[in-house]
This record gives structure tokens, C-alpha cells and sequence, in this order.
């Protein structure tokens, strides 16, 4: 049993949203991989479209460390099991440095990421209205929380080598290292709409120009080498690396081995049935630790795009359709009609369904007028409110997925409505912030707008590869 994890690391933070993390974090793993160092990408929160930014960068999974969703005590198991055997970590931020969970103090914060990982953190400025009072904002950020250590600071934004000097003039005065200086580039700035980033998989060609060209602005205007050795600073962390296939029972949720240790699926089930997961670029909203842990539990996970393939993999017996973005693709999608009705077909059988968000719409009688998959009884459109934001939920039916009583935390993201919100026999009941049931359960249908972690309850993955294999 491996604990000692010693990766060298650091968290690119900010004082705010759209001062330019993903920017420089997203350079940072690029720049870092040319010189042919191995980069482990993260991102703290539950954000699905920026590791597909990082993935794209370094060759290897963006994973998510969300200290709500999976708890404080998973954050550095987790972190552990994707950079093992990496020369850096690069954890970009969430929000705010010291933005969390509403109302619960630090809890889900990038500053509270950078504590259970003891990293040393760069702060990302937009120096683009200031000067001397950057001294100031940095100061605040560095002495708030005498536990988060501040190692430098990178200036984004900079408008000119007058603008530099003064700047930097201010930061020496603080005693706060400048770990780098970028100019405005516009050029290199992704799309965004509706939900943020465009994500990669709708842009692949333009994406990694997009990268190349944050790497080339990065190299030039960053110090990586005094950035590599802020990372060294790190001290090893005493840790279980987290593992899809142990510790853990066979019989229920993983339990774990002790204090910090990772729960785990358990055992494998018998058979290796097919469980196809929707991917392509409708479907571009996953956590690489959910086909691990349905790999764990026995299953063999094969990817399919609704947007293209006519058919179900052949053998099919578990569907898994997460988030994404149907609502900008639903007239392909329902052009689509023999893959709708072998969704429907595959529902109808009793087929285990597990659906989150765009799933759900999918899945819906109607998207915007077109026709979807017709398997729920409902009609979703778009609309004008953004639902954001974390929830406690419980499982009030019994499903494929969960068995009634099952508590998680997951969080809603999106710009649409389904009407009605909620069969007879509702996925969820919510208890936290507000007290509601949504989502929709019939025959092997599990389909709810929540985004949950499996890596928090590991036994929803092998409840679902059980329901899999049984089916088949």
C-alpha cells in the first residue's frame, strides 16, 4: 500500500471569476508538457468543460477534485490516483481563491483544495484598472488564511511595459514574487455561450490552436523555471491513492480500509455485460472516475455518439447518457430516429437507463419541439434562468442506479426546463438548499438534471453494472 504521495504541485487561483485561471492554468500543463515533463490536470469544483481544455493539453484525463460533492476526505486520494507517477500536478481553481459551497464557510473552495493538498498556490491578477493598489488585493489574499500559502503571483492583462514596472515595483514592495507577466491576447481566448467555454470536443481543430498558442504566451511571459520549483515545495502528502478496484465490501458501499482511505465498488460482478456511454459532441460531460469504477464492477464501457451512430453497441445492456449540450444539437439529434427508437426499444425492455441533464432531455418526449427519444413522458425547452448550483439530494425510489435511502451531493448546471419536473416516482428528493423531489424513475430508468460523483458512493456504479448484467 502506496500512502506517500510526493508530486510536485501547484493550485492557479484567482480573486475572482474571469480573471484568467484557465488561461494560465491551461498554458501552464501545455507549456510544461512540451518540455516532456508528464502533467496530471485538475480542476477543482465540479466544471466538466475545462478539463477537456487540460486533457487536450497534457494527453492525459482532466480530473475534478470537489471537496462538496465527494468530501474534504476524497480530495487527496483523488488527486493522488491521477498523478501517480507524474513529474507535476497543475490544480486550477474554482471561482474565487477563497469562493465555496454557499453558506458553508470554505467548504468546496479552491482555497480548501490547495490546504488538503498542501500546495502552494499562484494567484492569477487581471492587472488590467490597477497599479500600486495590486500590492494591496495580493496582500489581503495572502494573509486571510495564514494556512494558504501564497508562492507568487502572475499578472494577467498587462497593458504595457509602464504598466509592468509599476506593477511589479508595487509586488516587491509587498514582498510577493512575480512568477509571470502576460500581455492581452485576445487571439488565444476560447468561445463561450450559454454555459460557459465551448467545449473541445466541439472544436477540436480550434482548440488545440487555441492551446498552442496559451503554451507560446505562457512560455514567454512566465518564469517555469521558479514556477517548477514552487511546485517542489510541496511536501509528500500521507495518503491512500483513491482506486476504483479496492478496498472496499462487496456486498453494499465501500467502506474504506480506515481513516482517509478511499471507499471503493468492491468486487467485480460476474459476465462483463456492455454498458454504453454517450459521448460525442453533445455529450461531452464526464468524470473519467465513473468508467473506471464501472470497469471495476465488471462492466466493459463502450462509447457511442448519439450525433452519428444509428445503433446501440452491439450487446447493450446498461445505458449511461450524462451531461452535455442537446439543446444546441437537437435537430441532429432528432434526425437521428433509429438511434431515438432503439432507446427507446432498449427503455421499454427494462433496459438500465442512467441519465443526467442532457440525458434527461434526451430522453424527453420533446426538445424545443423536436422530437427526442420519447422514452419519459415530458417536454423540455429552453429558458432564460440559469439553474446553478449545489444540492443534497436523496434517492426517494428505488432504481438501477440507487436504491431508495442512497445519499449524494452532485450540483445542477443548466438554461432549461422539463415539464413535468417529476414523475410519479421521482429520482430525488433534495433537502438542501430548498426541499423538493425531481427526476424520473420507471422500469430501468434512473433520469434526473442532477451531476453526481460516483467516486462519493461507489456502490450506485456496481448497483448499475449488477442491473447491467442482469439484464443481459
Amino acid at each position: 500500500m502506496v500512502r506517500s504521495q510526493h508530486v510536485p504541485r501547484l493550485v492557479v487561483a484567482a480573486p475572482s471569476s474571469g480573471s484568467g485561471k484557465t488561461t494560465v492554468a491551461t498554458g501552464l500543463m501545455a507549456a510544461f508538457s512540451e518540455r516532456g515533463l508528464a502533467v496530471s490536470p485538475h480542476k477543482a469544483g465540479p466544471d466538466y468543460i475545462d478539463p477537456g481544455y487540460h486533457a487536450l493539453a497534457t494527453g492525459r484525463p482532466g480530473r475534478n477534485l470537489d471537496a462538496f460533492m465527494c468530501g474534504p476526505e476524497l480530495v487527496a486520494p483523488l488527486f493522488a490516483h491521477g498523478a501517480a507517477g507524474c513529474d507535476l500536478a497543475v490544480v486550477e481553481g474554482v471561482m474565487g481563491l477563497y469562493d465555496g459551497a454557499a453558506g458553508r464557510g470554505e467548504l468546496a473552495s479552491t482555497a480548501q483544495v490547495a490546504k488538503l493538498l498542501r500546495a502552494p498556490v499562484v494567484l492569477v491578477v487581471d492587472a488590467s484598472s490597477q497599479s500600486r493598489s495590486v500590492a494591496a488585493l495580493v496582500h489581503g489574499f495572502a494573509s486571510f488564511d495564514p494556512q494558504v500559502r501564497l508562492g507568487g503571483v502572475i499578472l494577467n492583462k498587462v497593458g504595457s511595459d509602464r504598466h509592468e514596472a509599476m506593477l511589479r515595483e508595487a509586488l516587491e514592495e509587498a514582498g510577493m514574487p512575480v512568477l509571470g507577466v502576460l500581455r492581452r491576447a485576445p487571439q488565444v481566448a476560447a468561445p463561450s455561450r450559454h454555459l460557459g467555454l465551448v467545449p473541445v470536443a466541439e472544436r477540436r481543430s480550434d482548440a488545440l490552436s487555441s492551446v498552442a498558442a496559451l503554451a507560446e504566451q505562457v512560455r514567454a511571459g512566465c518564469d517555469l523555471d521558479a514556477l517548477m520549483a514552487l511546485a517542489r515545495t510541496a511536501p509528500p502528502l500521507d495518503c491512500e491513492a483513491w482506486s476504483a478496484e479496492g478496498p472496499g465490501t462487496p456486498d453494499g458501499p465501500g467502506q474504506g480500509t480506515g481513516a482517509g482511505a478511499p471507499a471503493v465498488v468492491g468486487g467485480a460482478t460476474g459476465g462483463r455485460p456492455v454498458v454504453a456511454v454517450a459521448g460525442g459532441a453533445a455529450f461531452t460531460f464526464s468524470y473519467a472516475e465513473h468508467a473506471e469504477l464501472l470497469t471495476a464492477a465488471g462492466a466493459e464501457v463502450v462509447t457511442f455518439d448519439p450525433l452519428r451512430d444509428e445503433a446501440l453497441p452491439d450487446g447493450t445492456a446498461g445505458l449511461v447518457i450524462g451531461g452535455g449540450f442537446p439543446e444546441v444539437y437537437a435537430p441532429e439529434l432528432s434526425a437521428n430516429e433509429p438511434l431515438r427508437a432503439a432507446v427507446a426499444a432498449f427503455a421499454a425492455a427494462g433496459g438500465p437507463v442512467a441519465a443526467e441533464c442532457a440525458g434527461l432531455l434526451y430522453l424527453a418526449r420533446s426538445l424545443d419541439g423536436k422530437p427526442m427519444c420519447g422514452v419519459l413522458d415530458a417536454d423540455a425547452r429552453m429558458s432564460e434562468r440559469l439553474t446553478l448550483g449545489y444540492r443534497e439530494a436523496v434517492a426517494v425510489s428505488d432504481s438501477a442506479l440507487a436504491a431508495t435511502g442512497t445519499r449524494l451531493r452532485g450540483h445542477e448546471f443548466h438554461r432549461t426546463v422539463i415539464e413535468p419536473g417529476a414523475s410519479a416516482a421521482p429520482a430525488w428528493g433534495f433537502t438542501h438548499p430548498e426541499r423538493r423531489v425531481e427526476g424520473f424513475v420507471q422500469r430501468g430508468v434512473h433520469a434526473s438534471y442532477l451531476h453526481t460523483h460516483w467516486a462519493a458512493e461507489p456502490s450506485v456504479a456496481r448497483r448499475f453494472a449488477q442491473a447491467a448484467a442482469a439484464h443481459r
